[in-house]
């Protein structure tokens, strides 16, 4: 294989458990939507027409992976073991690249999305690991001695809680599992933690409820166990602040959620990293963009404090015209924030409405920063749902939330 090259996301890691007040930040394309979409996964093909449901093909997808790997502005490509497979372990992708390669590890009920499957969803989510770590270092079911790095050496784990004993417990006896079995076979991972998606009884704030549980599953966990980093809903400036400065060894990151406007996934990341974060993990918002390389150039310049969000969105637009490329919105349109999706709900607050204050603190949950407010979420009444809109309900709120 020979050298292989340093690769950013060490650096930038061990830099910020150094000092926490260090600026770097790490940003990641998420290509794993395979595992939970299937077919739609890839996104649409620039020659659908539209009311046809026409999507890029899985070596289109992988072509895009190549390219944004070449550009080398991200620090980590999140892939199915079976894409790693061909790019890490038989193309040798990464082998000169300063990005490191990741798998998703696990693919929990809830993100089983194949179309017309909505009841998956709606049921609490049930633990399961298509991936095993062996097939993603070396491609196959045991790695012989010297095989463990030929492929990649960190993952994505996913757990979803949902406020119900029995179904908390298996999420947290799969973990386990895998914790011991990734020490074992020095397999790094990230812990993304999802809100619930079919709560016993919804809790009187998700953003706490979802920090909570982070916070009592790692206090058992040695550090030769423990996530590299985490990968959450942004739930707002207060929330993230709070579990940001509870452990500063613990480096937090978030997912993109849904495509939104360009604006949303500047200011997103921007905002962020402001309160905390020093993570951001984009999979649709990356995906769906008018140009992926473009796009991601200027994510990198919004996550290295070179531009500020509403230039970038305005910088972008700009590349798109010189080169020739019609953009989804108008500028002005693409400059505007939407809602997105976070917590167990598929409608927002809009900016302005109350907060949901955590009992016994007085600490709101969600605080609009002094510029723009963070849109929040409330529970829809499954009780006078049709069993046809709550599947289409889940499967809109993944779509949003699956990077």
């Amino acid at each position: 294989m020979g050298i292989m090259a340093v690769k950013s996301l060490d650096q930038k890691l061990a830099r910020i458990q150094a000092d926490s007040s260090c600026r770097d930040f790490i940003l990641a394309d998420a290509k794993d939507a395979d595992m939970a979409f299937g077919l739609s996964a890839p996104g649409l093909s620039p020659e659908h027409h539209a009311g046809e449901a026409r999507f890029r093909t899985l070596d289109e997808y992988r072509q895009q992976i190549r390219d944004i790997v070449a550009q080398g502005l991200v620090d980590i490509m999140l892939m199915s073991a079976s894409t790693s497979e061909c790019l890490t372990i038989r193309e040798r992708l990464f082998d000169r690249s300063a990005i490191t390669p990741a798998v998703r590890a696990n693919d929990t009920s809830d993100i089983w999305l194949a179309a017309g499957s909505g009841r998956y969803s709606q049921q609490p989510s049930l633990p399961f690991r298509t991936a095993t770590i062996d097939h993603a270092q070396c491609g196959k079911a045991q790695c012989a001695a010297g095989e463990r790095q030929l492929g990649v050496d960190l993952g994505l784990y996913s757990c979803t809680f949902n406020n119900d004993a029995a179904a908390d417990l298996r999420t947290l006896e799969a973990y386990k599992a895998f914790r011991l079995e990734a020490e074992a076979k020095g397999f790094r991972h990230f812990l993304e933690v999802f809100s619930p998606n079919a709560p016993a009884v919804a809790p009187a704030s998700v953003a706490d409820f979802v920090n909570d549980h982070i916070a009592r599953t790692l206090a058992g966990v040695t550090s030769a166990g423990r996530p590299i980093f985490l990968k959450i809903p942004y739930f707002g400036p207060a929330a993230m602040e709070a579990l940001a400065r509870y452990d500063r060894s613990l480096v937090v990151g978030i997912l993109g959620g849904s495509a939104g406007t360009t604006f949303d996934a500047m200011h997103m990341l921007w905002e962020a990293k402001r309160y905390g974060a020093r993570v951001a993990l984009y999979g649709r918002k990356i995906n769906n963009a008018e140009d992926q390389l473009t796009f991601v150039h200027f994510l990198r310049l919004v996550a290295d404090d070179q531009i500020a969000p509403d230039e970038a969105v305005r910088a972008y637009h700009g590349a798109l015209q010189r080169q020739g490329i019609r953009p989804k919105r108008e500028l002005a349109d693409d400059l505007q924030k939407t809602a997105v999706s976070h917590a167990y709900s598929g409608s927002g607050r809009r900016e302005g409405d109350s907060a949901v204050a955590r009992p016994g603190d007085g600490t709101p949950a969600h605080v609009p920063c002094a510029a723009t407010a963070t849109r929040t979420e409330q529970e829809p009444d499954f009780s006078r749902m049709t069993p046809a809109e709550k599947a289409r309900w889940n499967l809109e709120r993944w779509k949003r939330i699956i990077g």
